[in-house]
């Protein structure tokens, strides 16, 4: 993967190459015995691709390969193969201006943001998604242009795609738009992911994205995980022309598809069948305050002292190590105060209400001298000093999670700063039932299907994804929080508790049965381990 962070010319061109193994098995599968495909590659780099086919002896009848660095072009050029065409362009460019239409593309394009695009890029590409029918947007990334693109150079009548993606084409919001086009332009779709890192070094998991059109209506896809990439050399192509689960035209993610078929049956259905809600129905969930530089607005208690800031200091609670349960109590936070944990929030008045004789000035000025105030945040606000969105909240819900998402209650009326979610229930709504509630392995399930998966095994869900998530909500679950509470305090295995919680939130209040929550809690061990797994 090219993965592209910065704007140096260095990472601007890109340096994380495919590994050979995965070029063959892609090529392998795309040409799949034919003698007479045009081949094109639409970034190049230095070549693997075309080594392969050099390699290899596959059979084809054209290959052209783009690439916009001049010296990667010049390495693809001095590769011995015949009918063979580079091209040192923008893809975007050629893409918009070719006649020339292709049996097979394949590749491992770019991963660069939209803002270092130069203007002619971002214009080429906002033609591509105009062609396609789409809405091209400064979140998009360029991969996503890439297959978009790649897919309108296909030929009438048939025609594959096999890329090297980021595992982020399966979940992020800002390609749901891509998968819904993959999903009506293919009709068979094959999902390969690894168990181990392709690219360790980055931290970046990766999928392999096969796709084929054909003239039926059906539209089918697949997922397939192997140990690591060297596992190709004895996956046979042959099982990947059939794939069995029908897409979800519906469906926000493609995370469904590394369950088998009964289970994403059960998931599609299991809400309407029992007559569950979501998180939604029943609170709204916001992104925490946004500080515009944490270090210096969320303090210990040391800093206080030191600066003689008690008049500005709020309770606050902004990570989750420094919860270690559902109910957030004051206790809890006077043990952080008097911790080393930055347990206060710095909650400064208008400049003319500042007290002049306290350490408040002296504190602004210390983050003056470190730069705080020209931060993009603090730059746009009247008073830099001044933290807008101060709300406190009902409930907290850690955005960044390991072994499970928690949902806790905000007893100790603590502000938090953007690494937690702001829950605010809504009127008639019972916070200890709704809390209670979502301890079942059913609304767990769906925190993995809803959240998007990090390098480490890191589980993230945004505020609206956690508002997806079906919770069986039952005021008399409220009874249940004591004993929940207690044995997380305790540290006891989630496991342990959701056998005691399942029975009584998804058995007795909803009437599931003991095979559709054993189907739950068996999709949830199987989501959150495959995540897990990656941060080994």
């Amino acid at each position: 993967m090219k993965l592209i962070t910065e704007a140096s010319a260095e990472k601007l061109r890109g340096g994380f190459y495919t590994p050979e193994p995965i070029a063959e098995f892609v090529l392998r599968w795309g040409i799949n015995g034919s003698k007479d495909f045009d081949i094109l590659e639409p970034s190049c780099g230095d070549g693997v691709f075309l080594e392969q086919l050099e390699k290899q002896k596959l059979k084809y009848k054209s290959i052209t390969a783009v690439e916009l660095d001049e010296e990667e072009a010049a390495k693809a050029e001095r590769i011995n193969l015949k009918n063979k065409q580079i091209i040192n362009a923008d893809f975007h460019t050629y893409c918009n201006n070719t006649l020339q239409r292709f049996d097979l593309i394949v590749g491992n394009p770019p991963y660069i943001r939209y803002q270092f695009f130069d203007r002619q890029q971002q214009a080429e590409a906002g033609d591509i998604f105009i062609k396609a029918g789409l809405t091209y947007s400064k979140l998009t990334n360029a991969w996503v242009s890439f297959v978009v693109g790649s897919s309108l150079l296909l030929k009438d009548k048939g025609g594959r795609i096999g890329f090297v993606l980021p595992a982020e084409v399966l979940q992020v919001s800002y390609a749901l738009q891509l998968r819904k086009f993959l999903a009506h332009f293919y009709n068979k779709i094959n999902i390969i992911s690894f168990e181990k890192l392709v690219f360790p070094d980055i931290q970046q998991e990766v999928v392999l994205l096969l796709c084929e059109k054909n003239e039926t209506k059906n539209h089918n896809i697949e997922h397939i995980e192997l140990r690591d990439a060297s596992d190709l050399q004895k996956l046979d192509v042959a099982i990947l022309k059939s794939p069995k689960k029908k897409i979800d035209f519906k469906s926000n993610k493609w995370t469904f598809y590394f369950l088998e078929q009964e289970e994403i049956d059960f998931l599609e259905n299991i809400a309407k069948k029992r007559n569950i809600p979501t998180l939604g129905k029943f609170a709204n969930v916001e992104v925490g305050i946004t500080t515009g530089s944490n270090d210096f607005f969320t303090v210990p208690l040391t800093t206080i002292e030191e600066y003689d800031l008690q008049d500005y200091a709020r309770p606050m609670v902004g990570r989750s190590v420094q919860v270690n349960s559902v109910i957030f109590t004051d206790k809890d936070w006077q043990n952080n105060k008097f911790s080393k944990a930055k347990a206060h929030l710095l909650v400064f008045p208008e400049s003319k209400n500042l007290n002049k004789k306290n350490g408040a000035v002296k504190y602004i000025a210390h983050g003056e001298s470190l730069g705080i105030h020209k931060g993009y945040k603090t730059g746009i606000r009247n008073d830099w000093f001044v933290v807008p969105s101060l709300k406190i909240s009902d409930a907290l819900f850690i955005r960044r999670n390991n072994l499970y998402p928690r949902l806790i209650i905000n007893e100790a009326e603590a502000y938090t700063t953007d690494t937690m979610h702001r829950v605010f229930v809504k009127p008639d709504t019972d916070i200890k039932a709704l809390t209670a509630s979502y301890y079942n392995s059913l609304s767990l399930a769906f925190t993995e299907v809803s959240g998007r998966s990090h390098g480490g095994g890191v589980l993230e869900l945004m505020p609206n994804e956690a508002e997806r998530v079906l919770l069986p909500y039952h005021k008399d679950n409220a009874s249940l929080l004591p004993e929940i509470d207690k044995l997380i305090r305790d540290k006891t295995n989630i496991e342990e508790v959701l056998k005691i919680t399942n029975q009584i939130i998804l058995k007795e209040h909803f009437g599931l049965t003991q095979k559709e929550i054993k189907l739950a809690h068996s999709i949830w061990k199987k989501l959150s381990s495959r995540r897990l797994n990656r941060g080994k």
